[in-house]
């Protein structure tokens, strides 16, 4: 099927293949020249339907290479959708790319993979797990050795909220298959840090996760900015639209104040907890149910000899307050204040720059965020694994500098500024163009 007898297309063909339009929608996408028809295979697709669909009509090559670890198989796995390949005449890539930037980056990716940067010590993952359960444990002794007052049930909480968070950065790394060199183990062990630990459903966050890196901050493709437009008005090109359009969801000029009640407070206690639940049912996904539930009967199980269900309750959901908050600051600092709008189909590493920025390197700030202040370098690499993130970004930066490319970094407290100048600025765009446009 590989030899001269394939199909010849061009560029202009594969583009008009997104699924979108008049029937037959069908998707076709471009990995190394190859053209494959992903049509039914998306629905059947294991990191989800969207995340693949979301390149139909495109080249996929970078992305490809950054996702799969076992890239010969899942290449056997895509032999029945090859169709054809491009035509001699046509370019390796889009007219839309950088030519030397991908080749350049291609260069990077292989020098990465020779320096063994994307080889984890697995040591390093087993401490940050212990220190998961030490804090666990040390939750659970506060108020046993304590008693219930006042004073050790908001210790206990802070520590229980500390838990959550770790685990939520430990199991984001299984999740994007950087802990073990097979994508099974990592797969078992994800629905065991995420489920046991979090009361979480794996599903539910590759669903959603690998979306936003496959075209982060992209307007109807990243799910992280589906708050827009009905909460908050995000980008200066999107919220001038929404202005332009005469459309006001939300008070958006007043938007980076009430992000302050309905962002990091609610996000997990107000919409996660109970959506994460309905996402399961919904989807059938049973197994990862029942690590969920393994979660929630030790969590009850354990703290029911020291505390009244009254008290296990607002424990509960004090952690969750705890965990919201730090999350939400975290995930949003390295996005929100950067460039937001539709898929231009640019390439790989512009994508990723555009759309992240950096956090200054630090023990604490490393600790903090679950490396995610290498968030660039984590964008570019999504399989390595954390602790090398620091060895990269120097090559990343000389990148950055040779193509003109501003690579941003900046202090964990200007970055959490930022989220909220970042909103501020997009609610007077879409005032302005609101009541003049």
């Amino acid at each position: 099927m590989e030899g001269s007898g394939l199909r010849r297309f061009t560029w202009a063909e594969v583009g008009l293949r997104t699924g979108r339009g008049p029937p037959p929608q069908e998707r076709w996408l471009v990995i190394d020249r190859k053209v494959y028809d992903i049509s039914h295979f998306c629905r059947r697709h294991p990191g989800g339907s969207r995340v693949i669909s979301h390149y139909a009509g495109q080249d996929a090559t970078d992305p490809f290479i950054a996702f799969h670890l076992d890239k010969a198989l899942v290449r056997k796995y895509m032999s029945p959708l090859l169709i054809g390949e491009l035509a001699p005449d046509q370019p390796i890539f889009e007219p839309s790319k950088n030519k030397r930037l991908v080749e350049d980056f291609r260069e990077l990716r292989a020098t990465v993979e020779k320096m063994g940067l994307l080889n984890p010590n697995h040591t390093f993952f087993i401490l940050h797990l212990c220190h998961i359960l030490l804090l666990d444990v040390a939750a659970w002794l506060t108020i046993w050795y304590f008693g219930s007052s006042i004073v050790p049930f908001l210790f206990s909480a802070v520590l229980l909220g500390t838990v959550q968070a770790q685990a939520g950065w430990l199991q984001h790394d299984f999740g994007h298959l950087s802990v073990f060199s097979t994508s099974k183990w990592n797969h078992w062990v994800h629905k065991f840090v995420i489920g046991h630990l979090k009361g979480a459903p794996a599903s539910w966050w590759n669903h959603l996760h690998f979306q936003h890196h496959a075209k982060p901050n992209c307007f109807r493709k990243d799910p992280d900015i589906n708050m827009h437009p009905l909460l908050f008005a995000l980008g200066k090109i999107l919220s001038v639209e929404l202005g332009v359009k005469k459309k006001k969801f939300m008070p958006y000029n007043h938007q980076h104040k009430y992000f302050f009640i309905i962002g990091p407070p609610a996000l997990l206690p107000l919409y996660f907890q109970w959506y994460i639940f309905y996402f399961v049912v919904q989807r059938k996904q049973w197994v990862d149910l029942a690590w969920m539930l393994t979660f929630y009967v030790r969590f009850f199980l354990t703290y029911l000899p020291l505390l009244e269900m009254k008290g296990i309750l607002g424990l509960f959901l004090l952690v969750r307050f705890i965990e919201s908050n730090w999350f939400v600051w975290v995930t949003q600092m390295n996005h929100i204040p950067m460039h937001i709008d539709y898929d231009k189909n640019v390439d790989w590493f512009s994508t990723q720059l555009q759309a992240t920025c950096n956090v200054h390197h630090s023990l604490f700030n490393d600790w903090f965020s679950g490396h995610l202040n290498f968030q660039i370098e984590h964008h570019l690499f999504p399989t390595m694994p954390r602790h090398n993130y620091w060895k990269v970004a120097p090559l990343v930066k000389s990148l950055c500098a040779k193509h003109g490319i501003e690579y941003q970094c900046k202090p964990l407290l200007t970055a959490f500024a930022d989220i909220v100048h970042s909103l501020k600025d997009s609610g007077e765009l879409w005032l302005d163009a609101y009541l003049h446009k």
